[in-house]
């Protein structure tokens, strides 16, 4: 940005050169409409960015009180069937905190999924059978269905991950940007000297902007984390000891 900012500044200087009337024809409205676009875009993907952001922060909480119920009503079942189960239910949850603790090692992440998953049919298979042996429908109606929610919110929560933008609206994003800095120095061509404090001002605001959006996308990657949210999961594991 720094540099187009000074390609801008350099050819204003020329055509100021050439023709100090029309130097300035017309500029005004490109420049208020390229900003303005700029701007409309950075409003439209810093809103999405956030409102994702906090979507999985709230999946966060969903899962947690899933897994809280789920574990709850194996009280239903019969005493010798919980054990087993609860034991299941501890390395279900440990997997499903080792699967974020693995970002950004996606292939890793992926591996422990599928633990997940193994992990998920065999609660199921013997929730299944314990709810056969159980006397009378209160486990059956009650658990099966909280396993159910336990269960679907895995998938809610990894599709959340998945969801961005996409890639087309970060390369517009980058390239109005380096566009609006060419403008901007081409605009204070007329100025006699440079003036550093507005340059790395303006590009230094408008890439923290567009940092701050992609931080918001990636919240396990950079300084935005979501990782805070993953200790109501953290908390609920001490509590099942």
């Amino acid at each position: 940005m720094l540099m187009l900012h000074e390609v801008g500044r350099r050819v204003g200087r020329r055509q100021l050169a050439r023709d100090p009337e029309g130097v300035r024809a017309g500029a005004g409205v490109v420049d208020a409409a390229t900003f303005g676009l700029f701007g409309l875009l950075i409003a439209f993907t810093f809103s999405g960015a956030a409102a994702r952001f906090e979507a999985r922060r709230h999946l966060i909480v969903e899962e947690a009180n899933a897994i809280g119920t789920a574990w709850l009503r194996l009280d239903l079942l019969p005493p010798d069937a919980q054990p087993a189960l609860r034991d299941l239910f501890r390395r279900y949850l440990d997997s499903r905190l080792e699967v974020y603790r693995l970002l950004p090692d996606l292939d890793a992440a992926l591996d422990e999924l599928q633990q997940n998953a193994a992990l998920q049919g065999e609660i199921w298979a013997r929730a299944v059978a314990a709810c056969r042996g159980a006397a009378g429908q209160p486990a059956t109606v009650v658990l099966l269905p909280a396993l159910n929610a336990m269960i679907d919110i895995t998938t809610t929560r990894t599709m959340a991950g998945r969801l961005h933008p996409p890639p087309v609206v970060f390369v517009l994003l980058v390239t109005i940007g380096l566009v609006c800095a060419m403008f901007a120095g081409y605009a204070s061509a007329g100025a006699r000297r440079r003036s550093w404090t507005h340059a790395i001002g303006f590009t230094t605001a408008i890439a923290i902007t567009v940092y701050v959006i992609l931080d918001f996308e990636y919240p396990r990657l950079g300084l935005i984390r979501v990782d805070s949210g993953d200790q109501v999961l953290v908390e609920l594991r001490e509590s099942m000891r």
